[in-house]
């Protein structure tokens, strides 16, 4: 792929650009992950299928990320990280042309394949360009800019997606996908560099079959138990092969020189800390913006749109504490934000289960702001410190392993909400009937459990060393 040598290895270009046009990108895969799902019901009916039905294109893409991320570093070494970054864009912009044009329930299943394969390039690789290319002293303010899609996107995409649905069709929740996609690749050919190593690895193929399908299961295990109309059975039993090729895949890794996915940045403490600990924090967050749509949409009996409007309350709250992040971190420390913050965060989940259509609407705002500061400093929190003590020579592995286990949250967050809203209602009524509509009070079972996983998270914060994150400051 062309580029301008001399803007691209600039570093003072790069420290300031690369950043964003990562982030653009990453903007524009979250906003179609979560813009999709209020489109759901009317691609039903243009398919002339079941809503459950449609939703084998969301798992389908969610199963391609889980397969393509472990790779995504080793393909990136090899072939240069512009050349993928670009074109994992390029396959994901076009795929998303060919969901808007689907015609069937198939044709839009392959074509959520595809876009699932760009997108299992596009992100990892475009995390792993900034932190490779970003001296610390600039790393906090890096990662809080490449951060900000995976914080907004999910909050405004149901705003978006019901606009778009209400007013004008589902196809043009994919095709908005094109513009931010060739203006993200005109940024991309002009100053992102295309780096090798020169000392490329050899292919883990065992690694790649026994990570791919223990990440496969896991996923798929984990979202057919979400669904009120699978085998509980059945979804446990994907879940046991999950850990048992995932014990596999451990053993191989530790064996061999050169593996798929380096687990020795595990040794590192505040890297293991956010991968492990920050999985549980991400998981009980992630549920969010899957459930509260449902609450305020089933429960309370809002429209899509209004429902999108609600949940602004939270974007904003999302982007004011974007310009407090680096002041709040390098005043109380990383280890007293991520346990105080996180113990907030869980606290306001739990409180998000207790609205009901009676609680006035300045408290019902305030709650959803308050959230939206929580989840934002929380997200960056984590992010950020992730790579404070890991090498140079470890941030390529280091980078890839992070994607994994975010990437993996997000989908898991989801059907974890799913599950427990499941749960809750088969508690309350018997039966786990797929057409009794849920109660409010399922929805106060579901927020309370993913409160408290992450208030169990606070445990692992605490953890910390009282300097943890300094080399950042």
């Amino acid at each position: 792929m062309p580029g301008n040598p001399a803007r691209a290895n600039d570093p003072p270009v790069l420290s300031r650009a690369l950043p964003f046009i990562v982030a653009g990108a990453f903007f524009m895969e979250y906003l179609d992950t979560t813009v999709i799902a209020t489109a759901l019901p009317q691609m039903a009916r243009s398919f002339a299928v079941g809503p459950n039905e449609v939703s084998l294109g969301m798992t389908a893409y969610m199963l391609m990320l889980a397969v393509f991320i472990p790779v995504s570093g080793w393909i990136a070494d090899r072939v240069g990280s512009r050349t993928v970054f670009g074109g994992a864009l390029v396959v994901f912009t076009l795929a998303s042309v060919l969901c808007g044009l689907s015609h069937s329930l198939a044709e839009f299943t392959a074509a959520r394949v595809l876009q699932g394969i760009g997108g299992a390039m596009m992100v990892p690789v475009g995390r792993m360009i900034v932190v490779r290319n970003t001296d610390k002293s600039r790393l906090m303010q890096a990662i809080s800019t490449i951060t900000w899609p995976a914080i907004v996107a999910p909050v405004i995409g149901p705003t978006l997606g019901g606009f778009i649905t209400t007013y004008s069709s589902w196809h043009w929740v994919f095709f908005l996908n094109v513009p931010f996609g060739l203006l993200a690749l005109t940024a991309i050919v002009r100053y992102v560099p295309n780096q090798r190593d020169a000392h490329g690895k050899p292919f883990d193929l065992t690694g790649f079959l026994l990570t791919g399908t223990a990440l496969t299961s896991l996923l798929y295990g984990t979202e057919l138990a979400s669904h009120r109309d699978a085998s509980l059975f059945r979804a446990a039993g994907f879940l046991l092969a999950a850990l048992v090729l995932g014990i596999a895949a451990v053993r191989h890794v530790r064996s061999i020189r050169n593996p798929l996915l380096e687990l020795t940045t595990l040794r590192v403490p505040t890297f293991a800390v956010t991968v492990l600990w920050g999985s549980a924090t991400r998981i009980g967050l992630e549920a969010i913006p899957y459930l509260a749509p449902l609450l305020f949409q089933i429960a309370f009996g809002l429209s899509p749109f209004q429902s999108g409007l609600l949940l602004l309350a939270t974007a904003i709250g999302n982007l004011g504490m974007k310009a407090m992040t680096t002041a709040i971190l390098k005043r109380f420390g990383f280890r007293t934000v991520a346990a105080v913050n996180s113990a907030i965060a869980g606290v306001l989940v739990v409180g998000y289960g207790w609205l009901s259509p009676a609680t006035p609407l300045a408290l019902m705002l305030t709650l959803l702001f308050g959230y939206g500061l929580a989840r934002s400093l929380q997200f960056t929190t984590l992010a950020t410190l992730a790579y404070a003590d890991v090498s140079d020579a470890r941030k390529g592995p280091a980078s890839t392993l992070w994607s994994v286990a975010q990437q993996m949250t997000i989908g898991m967050g989801i059907a974890f909400g799913a599950v427990c809203l499941r749960l809750a209602h088969s508690l309350r009524s018997g039966s786990a009937s797929a057409h009794e509509a849920f109660a409010l009070g399922d929805f106060r079972w579901a927020f309370s459990i993913a409160g408290l996983l992450i208030l169990a998270s606070v445990a692992g914060y605490a953890r910390l060393p009282r300097n943890a994150g300094r080399s950042l400051a």
